[in-house]
C-alpha cells in the first residue's frame, strides 16, 4: 500500500475510518497503563483523531507522526487551536497545546524523534496497514521505543476474504507473532461489534471482532 494512497483518501476525504468521537476503548482502558501526569504519548498515522485531544486533557503531552497534511491542519482547525507551524529536515511540524504532529512517514522517525515517549495509543495504524507491512512496522517501533514503554492496542478480527481492507482482520495469533518475543501481551478485552457496525455488514462481514491488548516492552 503506498502513500498516494492515503494522501489521495485524505484530499478526498474518503476518511470512513475516521472517528467523531472518542473511541471507548480508549477511555475505558487508558488508566491500566498507570502513567503519570505529564508523561509523554505517542499516536502514529494519527490523522485528525480528537483522540489526541482527549489524551492531552488526561495531562499528557501527545505526539502523533501523520503522512497527511491535510489532517494535521484539519485536526487543529477544527479542535480550536492555532498551530505553529514550523519545518523540520524530514518532517513538518504541526503544534500547540501540548499536541504535536510530525507530517511525514511514519517509517523515517528516528529515536530522537521519540524520546521520552512512555506510552503508545495505536487504534487506526495496525489494522491499516496490509499484512506484508506489519513486521516492518513492528520492527520500527521496537527500534525506536524504549524498553518499558507501554502499547494500548486496538484490533479488527474479521474473515479476511470477506472483505478488502483497510481496515485489514489482525488475528490474536498474528500479534503473538509479531510482539510476542518483545513485549509482554495482557489481553484487556474482545468484543463482538458486527452488529454496532451496519457499514460493515453491508460489506459482507459475517463476524466482527475488536480486540484491546496492552502490551509492555521488554
Amino acid at each position: 500500500m503506498k502513500k498516494d494512497f492515503w494522501l489521495q483518501r485524505w484530499e478526498r476525504e474518503e476518511i470512513g475510518f475516521h472517528e467523531s468521537e472518542v473511541n471507548v476503548y480508549l477511555m475505558q482502558f487508558w488508566s491500566e497503563l498507570h502513567l503519570e501526569h505529564g508523561s509523554r504519548v505517542f499516536v502514529p498515522l494519527c490523522g485528525k483523531s480528537v483522540d489526541l485531544k482527549w489524551l492531552q486533557e488526561q495531562g499528557h503531552t501527545v505526539l502523533g507522526i501523520e503522512l497527511s497534511e491535510v489532517a494535521a491542519r484539519a485536526f487543529f482547525k477544527e479542535n480550536g487551536y492555532a498551530a505553529k507551524i514550523s519545518g523540520g529536515a524530514i518532517f513538518k511540524h504541526y503544534e500547540a497545546s501540548g499536541i504535536r504532529i510530525l507530517c511525514g512517514d511514519f517509517f523515517d522517525l528516528s529515536r530522537e524523534d521519540v524520546t521520552n515517549i512512555m506510552a503508545v495509543y495505536d487504534r487506526a495504524a495496525m489494522v491499516a496497514l496490509p499484512p506484508e507491512m506489519r513486521v516492518p512496522y513492528v520492527s520500527q517501533l521496537l527500534n525506536i521505543l524504549p524498553p518499558a514503554t507501554q502499547i494500548l492496542l486496538v484490533t479488527f478480527d474479521y474473515p479476511q476474504a470477506e472483505m478488502a481492507g483497510p481496515p485489514f482482520a489482525l488475528t490474536a495469533g498474528e500479534v503473538e507473532a509479531l510482539y510476542g518475543k518483545h513485549a509482554d501481551i495482557r489481553l484487556l478485552a474482545q468484543v463482538d461489534v458486527l452488529a454496532q457496525n451496519p457499514r460493515f455488514q453491508k460489506r459482507g462481514l459475517t463476524r466482527l471482532q475488536e480486540s484491546i491488548y496492552l502490551l509492555t516492552l521488554k
